[in-house]
């Protein structure tokens, strides 16, 4: 008896591991309408969107159950953690050899161009994006901010175009330009809070992941340093929501999305999931609110579990929210890479993910792998097309980047589209539409 015992102890054990963690301090509320529920066990509340806010208590699970039986309430959630996971890892480039390969590409200087099979036509398992400049589909172009929600950006790397909000004053401890948020210059850090729980402004990359996947997106063209970037006119907003354990919690990606898309960001790029959702709404909804409210694209990985997530599903990656494109890995010689994730209703398109060369901090360089890399790839592609198109709604922009896909026999059951991003064809199709 007591053998078996010990067997359904480390059973139950195992089984509370395996549960999903929840934040101890706040729980997300959505309301019926703009009253507020009176209760005796919050500490604050605090408006994310529309009628959704988080409240901080020190006791989650009875506000919860105290909340869960008020008419003013529509649902309660839990605030849950995604779950520690160990994210790609840089393998960094030796500063000595920097500047010492020699382009021979006419459109761009950049040293390690040859390196950038991304940029390269279809024939060469790229996206086409050096034949889009080539050609010069359009030559008005907007600016365009494209959101890093992740471990945080380098915003002093020298190859990096960074967003700087230009209605606050660096350094006084005042919100200049009452948004929320106290010297937000370049972004924010949902992940170090203040007193009274705002986000603060170091959005520094402590890790090197939100930096490279920067870097894919914008990293500064024909400058004779590093690589080049897939979009021109672009600007890189930081918010640091992801640990460096992948360890996010849901209101931080929530209030991370809602910040871009009041700030500016038409393109947000999330190299981040989850495998379990414990049926929550609010991600979904905050994603629905700033396509509808603020013309917001999300550019999505798929995952790197070798899975289909159409059985199996990932989040936010298996939402179904119509300005939500997600991305499938590939690798060099043109397959799937064998980590990523597809499903052929929640994958809409293939990128270079394995084996690409971006920004590391510190004014380094490095390689990296996954589908993290191959959404930044997209997100530049779909920011390069904004650019030029500004016009585009977040649907249609993503109907464009699926329809002008290189077909791919290999991909053809294993995402929507059946193909990789081809940015020159994008292009094309975005032209005329108007």
């Amino acid at each position: 008896m007591k053998f078996f015992a010990l067997i359904l102890s480390i059973l139950l054990l195992n089984t509370s591991f395996s549960k999903a963690i929840y934040s101890s301090s706040r729980i997300i509320v959505k309301l019926k309408g703009a009253q507020i529920p009176t209760t005796k066990i919050h500490s604050s509340w605090k408006k994310l969107f529309s009628t959704t806010y988080v409240v901080k208590t020190k006791n989650v699970e009875a506000l919860k159950e105290e909340l869960d039986k008020s008419p003013k309430v529509i649902y309660t959630e839990f605030d849950f953690y995604s779950h520690s996971n160990q994210l790609p890892k840089l393998k960094l480039l030796p500063k000595k050899k920097l500047f010492l390969e020699f382009n021979l590409n006419a459109i761009f200087n950049d040293p390690y161009l040859s390196r950038q099979y991304t940029l390269f036509g279809a024939r060469k398992n790229g996206m086409s994006v050096l034949e889009a400049f080539e050609q010069s589909i359009s030559h008005s172009k907007t600016q365009i901010i494209v959101a890093v929600v992740d471990t945080g950006v380098d915003y002093k790397h020298r190859d990096l175009p960074i967003w700087t909000n230009e209605n606050e004053i660096p350094g006084n401890g005042i919100d200049d330009d009452q948004n929320g948020y106290i010297d937000d210059i370049h972004g924010i850090n949902t992940l170090v809070r203040d007193s009274d729980g705002n986000a603060t402004m170091n959005m520094q990359d402590a890790h090197g992941h939100g930096t490279h996947v920067s870097g894919s997106i914008g990293a500064i063209q024909n400058n004779n340093i590093g690589i080049a970037g897939v979009a021109t006119n672009v600007k890189i907003m930081g918010i640091r929501t992801v640990p460096n354990s992948s360890d996010e919690l849901d209101v931080d990606v929530i209030e991370a999305f809602i910040y871009a898309a009041q700030n500016g960001a038409r393109i947000i790029n999330c190299s981040f999931g989850k495998s379990h959702n414990e049926g929550g709404l609010a991600v979904s909804e905050a994603m629905s609110y700033i396509g509808k409210e603020f013309g917001v694209l999300i550019v999505a990985a798929a995952g790197n579990s070798s899975q289909n997530i159409d059985q199996r599903k990932t989040y936010p990656a298996s939402f179904t929210n119509e300005n939500l494109l997600v991305v499938a890995s590939s690798t060099s010689s043109g397959a799937l890479s064998y980590f990523s994730n597809y499903g052929i209703v929640s994958v809409d398109v293939v990128a270079p993910g394995s084996g690409i060369y971006s920004l590391a901090p510190k004014n380094r360089y490095a390689s990296m792998s996954g589908t993290s890399m191959a959404s930044p790839n997209t997100a530049g592609a779909a920011a390069e097309v904004l650019s030029q198109f500004p016009e585009l709604t977040p649907v249609q922009l993503k109907n464009v980047l699926m329809r002008s896909v290189t077909k791919k026999r290999l991909f053809s059951n294993r995402v929507g589209s059946g193909g990789r991003v081809n940015l020159l064809e994008a292009l094309k199709i975005a032209k005329s539409l108007f």
